[in-house]
C-alpha cells in the first residue's frame, strides 16, 4: 500500500548543503510518524532525525543543529535538509513511514550521499 521514493542524493562537499527528498504514496501521510535514517558502511543503521505527526521532532546528537526535517502533508513528502555536512556524514540514507503495528514500517530504497572533504 504504501511506497516511499527517496532522492537527493549525491557527493557534497564538506560545509556544503544537501536536501533529500522522501515522496509517500498513501492517503493518511499526515497522520503518520516519518523520519530519515542512514547506514555507513559496516555500521548499524541509526536514526537521523524523526518527525511526529503532530510536528514534533527528535534529531540524533550528531546531527543536531546541522540537518533539518520537515514535510509538506499536502505533497506527501519528507525533507531532510543537510547544511555543513561532514565527511562521517558519508552514508545511505533511508526514508521511513511508521503506521504504527497494525499499520506497517515501511522504508525506501535509500539514496547515497557522500561528502568529501
Amino acid at each position: 500500500q504504501v511506497q516511499l521514493v527517496e532522492s537527493g542524493g549525491g557527493l557534497v562537499q564538506a560545509g556544503g548543503s544537501l536536501r533529500l527528498s522522501c515522496v509517500a504514496s498513501g492517503s493518511a501521510f499526515s497522520s503518520n510518524a516519518m523520519g530519515w535514517y542512514r547506514q555507513a558502511p559496516g555500521k548499524q543503521r541509526e536514526l537521523v532525525a524523526v518527525m511526529a505527526s503532530g510536528g514534533s521532532t527528535n534529531y540524533a546528537i550528531s546531527v543536531k543543529g546541522r540537518f533539518t526535517i520537515s514535510r509538506d502533508n499536502a505533497k506527501n513528502t519528507m525533507y531532510l535538509q543537510m547544511n555543513s555536512p561532514i565527511p562521517e556524514d558519508t552514508a545511505v540514507y533511508y526514508c521511513n513511514l511508521n503506521r504504527g503495528p497494525l499499520g506497517g514500517n515501511y522504508w525506501g530504497k535509500g539514496t547515497l550521499v557522500t561528502v568529501s572533504s
